[in-house]
């Protein structure tokens, strides 16, 4: 909104009903893309995860990136996926020649628990900006029949 000056010089500010709401909603949901816009972090990725049956499949967004900026780890029962962008800001020779910058720069990172899945034939792909790991189930140990001898 604009704000109004009476003669005596104080200022008059008109009445925004959407304030108090915007407010309202800042206090109660909080920041839904945390602090985004004012200090350049990045938002998560978006992730799909479907039961396949005997694997779950993982679907991550990540349009932009080179294949070699995509880093998966496995520490314990924990897959942490993450990803980094370089700006081009960065380049010296590019520097002078940006004009306007809106695209984000920086590192992704998600960790997702994999307790229940068979860590070592987890399979990784990426292509057209979504990277999909199949995770297989581990198989379930069915115990053997014994027999006991009475004595």
């Amino acid at each position: 909104m604009f704000e109004l000056t009476r003669r005596n010089g104080r200022p008059v500010y008109t009445c925004n009903p959407f304030r108090g709401m915007d407010e309202f909603e800042k206090n109660f949901l909080g920041f839904p893309f945390g602090n985004f816009f004012d200090t350049k972090e990045l938002a998560e990725f978006k992730t799909d995860v479907t039961d396949e049956g005997d694997h779950y499949l993982l679907e991550a967004d990540l349009p932009g990136f080179d294949k070699k900026d995509i880093n998966l780890s496995i520490d314990g029962d924990n897959l942490t996926v993450s990803a980094e962008r370089h700006s081009r800001y960065e380049k010296k020779d590019e520097k002078d020649k940006i004009i306007r910058m809106e695209r984000s720069y920086g590192s992704y990172s998600r960790s997702f628990d994999i307790t229940g899945i068979d860590a070592d034939a987890i399979k990784a792909k990426y292509e057209d900006g979504v990277l999909k790991l199949t995770l297989p189930k581990k198989q379930s140990e069915v115990p053997e029949a014994k027999r006991l001898e009475i004595e």
